[in-house]
């Protein structure tokens, strides 16, 4: 048995900038400024995490509940404004993971919602057997509990499990859960340190199945 476990911002969708500037809107609403070096310290945490220390770092007198839906309205008003802007390559590497036998799961720091909006709109319902969300099990990566309940819905042992994950926080999780993890690396954004990773690609097209499969299951 096999599985592949898939972090969702940064890896399917590239959602990143649009998270980083929604937040910069919440603060700045606020009265205070912060820029792309000090958002990208919560790229793969979740919301509660992310407004938790923020409200720590700038004494905002609110609650991470309120903050994060302050900040999905302007996501929101941006997703609307560009779309959704998925991955190349993402859909032919869901079936071609499925032709090669891998039960599928998205474990993503983000809220259910978003999650199945995205699975919806790429139209890739049947192929996920999981979606699973860090708010859902009251956790933020880089802790691996969101991967260790994802092998167990999956009824997968962690060393089943192969991750793709585009951020330190996220691999250090799943390299926690001893899971094999997949640095998923878009130049376009400041380089996250993925040094603990086991191999990184910068294209899904990449991905030598194979070779992979040899490798972590030697079959």
């Amino acid at each position: 048995m096999k599985a592949f476990i898939f972090d969702m911002d940064g890896v399917i969708i590239d959602s990143e900038k649009y998270y980083a500037l929604a937040i910069q809107r919440v603060v700045n609403d606020y009265g205070h400024e912060v820029d792309q070096e000090y958002t990208n310290q919560f790229i793969g945490t979740t919301n509660t995490y992310t407004w938790t220390r923020i409200i720590k770092d700038f004494q905002i007198d609110s609650t991470p509940a309120e903050l994060t839906e302050k900040m999905m309205a302007y996501k929101e008003q941006l997703d609307e404004e560009h779309g959704l802007i998925f991955y190349p390559g993402i859909l032919d590497l869901l079936k071609r993971l499925k032709a090669h036998g891998f039960r599928l799961a998205i474990a993503s720091s983000s809220g259910m919602k978003e999650i199945q909006q995205t699975v919806d709109v790429l139209d890739a319902q049947d192929y996920f057997d999981f979606l699973v969300s860090g708010e859902e099990i009251n956790l933020s990566k880089p802790d691996p509990g969101i991967y260790l309940h994802t092998a167990k819905l999956l009824e997968m042992k962690p060393s089943q499990c192969i991750v793709i994950e585009d951020s330190h926080n996220g691999a250090r999780a799943a390299k926690a859960a001893g899971m094999y993890c997949i640095g998923y690396i878009d130049t376009q954004y400041p380089a996250q340190d993925l040094s603990m990773v086991d191999q990184k690609i910068y294209h899904h097209d990449d991905l030598d199945l194979e070779q992979l499969i040899q490798t972590v299951y030697g079959e």
